[in-house]
């Protein structure tokens, strides 16, 4: 994830509790790989106006983690770059969304913020020698788990809520609704919601976080719509963001915040874009069987692969 500038750290660090709510903003920008307050600030505003279900969560998801963090003194820098908060957010989103609005996903959204900040400990320290970060990893074992286990607890599970069943349309002919549809979707999917005004909201805040991660933000999406039309994708399932959601991340991390701004690097990041799209079908047909869910693994696993081929590569160069 994105480092800040030093004297916003200090300021953050001296500030309590003001710090400690900054820290959490800055949590749900990260989910973008995106410490800026203003985006933040505008992407919990997106989540709120998707549902208060949805921000309620959200923000209880965040808190929660970030106020672990400072229970187990995670180094304080860390926590006010947002860095213990966005795994804990997605939890909150997850579980509300699978699991309905009940007494017990507010158990679970606490139990769950809690596990991401220890498995984010626990990710960091396996793969900092690679050189390599934990990304949303944590959210995706946590909420996986969790969502996979709850059929077989009666004071959890209530039957899927209404509404979260993935389209099923076979039409793979697409209109210019389904195309500017599916570019704000795709934005607004990585927090689980398909509302497009969602994702336009979402996208201010992450213009507000510089052009060049505006650019390839868009550009992600852009490139996950083509790769799913050219493959054959349902247009429902695009139109929706299923499909380009991941594209977008891979396209924000590897071209905007890992990578320095080189042509090369950014061929590589849409690259890495679109082979995202097609690695989230394969694995969206591994979960089925087990009644599983996708998130944002294909995002993680294509980072992680092209970030791990990046020191043998010599045209591409980290950011410092």
């Amino acid at each position: 994830m994105p480092l800040a500038e030093p004297d916003i750290v200090a300021k953050l660090q001296r500030r309590e509790p003001t710090g400690y709510l900054l820290s959490s903003v800055r949590g749900v920008g990260q989910v973008d790989l995106q410490p800026c307050l203003w985006t933040g600030l505008l992407i919990l505003a997106a989540l709120w106006s998707a549902g208060w279900q949805i921000g309620l969560f959200a923000t209880l998801g965040t808190l929660i983690s970030t106020v672990t963090a400072y229970a187990l003194g995670v180094d304080r820098s860390n926590i006010a770059l947002g860095l213990q908060g966005y795994c804990g957010c997605l939890t909150g989103i997850a579980l509300v969304v699978y699991l309905g609005h009940h007494p017990a996903t507010y158990v679970l959204a606490v139990v769950g913020a809690i596990i991401c900040t220890l498995l984010t400990a626990t990710l960091t320290t396996l793969l900092s020698p690679y050189g390599l970060t934990a990304l949303t990893a944590p959210f995706c074992l946590v909420s996986g788990v969790m969502v996979l286990g709850a059929p077989s607890f009666g004071r959890i599970w209530h039957g899927t809520p209404e509404g979260v069943a993935d389209p099923t349309s076979g039409d793979t002919g697409i209109s210019w609704s389904d195309l500017w549809h599916a570019f704000f979707t795709n934005v607004s999917q990585i927090f689980l919601v398909d509302e497009w005004y969602v994702g336009l909201i979402m996208l201010v805040g992450l213009a507000c976080a510089g052009v060049r991660v505006f650019l390839f933000a868009a550009a992600g999406s852009v490139m996950g719509i083509v790769a799913a039309w050219a493959l054959g994708a349902p247009t429902a399932q695009i139109a929706q963001g299923i499909y380009g959601y991941n594209a977008v991340l891979v396209a924000i991390a590897v071209g905007a915040v890992f990578l320095t701004g080189t042509v090369a690097n950014g061929v590589y990041a849409l690259f890495g874009a679109a082979a995202t799209t097609g690695l989230t079908a394969s694995l969206t047909s591994l979960f089925k069987p087990f009644g599983g869910h996708t998130f944002t693994w294909p995002f993680i696993l294509t980072t992680w692969a092209l970030m791990a081929a990046v020191p043998l590569l010599p045209r591409l160069r980290r950011s410092t």
